[in-house]
């Protein structure tokens, strides 16, 4: 649960840097772009856990609040923009060399078959509108990035319909964040809360096809019998 341990990781070590008279930023606005742009790449940095504790800060921020949401907003959406065109260049390059890529090899190994043999058929049905929905479905981003790469889209094509993706995505995590800033007078509170949150959204999905698995798997013998 490497995901995991980054998120309680951050969440320790923003929680530990917040004052209770006056929300500081937990991290500056050029960090954030760093991280979210890293997490773009190497996808184990918990990015959404970053937006939603950076929007619970700018939440507290009252006199600045609609300033430093705007600018949490779009420096989320930049950085995790910027580092999918840079991943998805990335993998065209490997698919036009003989010996392929560790980029992409990396996506190739977040995207399960069934994954991505899903992400071929709803891209192939819906074109754009997978895109911007990837974003937004946990572990859906590299199956569809892959099937985009698969069909030969053009990098030009694929930003198009990523950056309504990567808007989307900021505002759901941001969301999420004032809502937990609203819940508690203190900032530090509110980030344990979006964290906490941003991680059940993320795990929940995968933890229900576990259980559906293993279900599936109890009810088999009955079944044959």
């Amino acid at each position: 649960m490497t995901w995991l341990s980054s998120a309680t990781a951050f969440a320790a070590a923003t929680t530990s840097t917040l004052r209770p008279e006056y929300a500081q930023p937990a991290i500056g606005y050029p960090t954030l772009f760093l991280l979210v742009l890293a997490g773009a790449l190497v996808p184990v940095v918990p990015t959404g856990a970053l937006v939603s504790s950076a929007a619970v800060v700018a939440f507290h921020r009252t006199a600045t609040l609609p300033y430093s949401l705007a600018l949490v907003l779009v420096t989320a959406a930049l950085g995790a923009f910027l580092g999918d065109a840079a991943l998805y260049w990335l993998g065209r390059r490997g698919l036009r060399s003989k010996n392929g890529s560790r980029w992409l090899e990396a996506i190739r190994s977040r995207a399960p078959e069934e994954r991505l043999a899903q992400a071929r058929e709803k891209l192939g049905e819906h074109g754009v509108a997978v895109l911007v929905l990837s974003r937004l479905v946990p572990a859906g981003r590299l199956p569809v990035m892959l099937a985009c790469l698969l069909a030969e889209w053009p990098l030009r094509r694929f930003s198009r319909g990523n950056v309504l993706a990567c808007v989307a995505w900021a505002v759901t995590y941001q969301v999420i964040g004032i809502l937990g800033g609203s819940l508690f007078e203190e900032p530090w509170e509110g980030v344990v809360v979006a964290v906490a949150l941003t991680v059940v959204v993320s795990v929940a999905p995968g933890v229900w096809r576990r259980l559906r698995g293993l279900t599936g798997g109890l009810r088999r013998p009955g079944q044959d019998a």
